[in-house]
């Protein structure tokens, strides 16, 4: 791969830590690059956020949800595309992570496969068409 096309960054934030490393390894497996937080707070507090191509946020976490954290993101600036993987889908949660700009909610807890496609189709539609 040439020095001057880089990875696509992708953010994924979850306060279980195996499912952290699972996901970690899923994407790099996959070509993507990597950083993970254990919490919003621990994201919101990082200096590079907007550098990210995709956040993948799980829904349920302690002192802030998916959707509050998405809802932080937009109130940054962050375009980026939001994916949110939740195991407990209802309609109150696909309606307020459409309001928070959230692109896909994904059900737990298949979703390896999904989730790569949903993040590559994600970053596809967030850049700009080739000349």
């Amino acid at each position: 791969m040439p020095s001057s096309i880089r990875a696509p960054l992708v953010y994924v934030v979850d306060n279980d830590a195996e499912v952290l490393r699972s996901l970690r390894f899923l994407l790099e497996a996959d070509g993507f690059e990597v950083r993970t937080f254990r919490s919003g707070e621990a994201l919101l507090n990082g200096l590079t956020i907007a550098a990210a191509d995709c956040f993948v946020i799980d829904y349920r976490m302690p002192h802030m949800t998916g959707v509050e954290l998405a809802s932080a993101l937009r109130q940054r600036k962050i375009a980026a595309p939001i994916i949110l993987i939740t195991g407990s889908p209802n309609r109150n949660i696909l309606t307020n992570a459409a309001a928070a700009g959230i692109s896909h909610v994904l059900i737990k807890p298949h979703i390896a496969e999904s989730l790569l496609t949903h993040i590559r189709d994600a970053i596809d539609a967030e850049r700009p068409p080739s000349p």
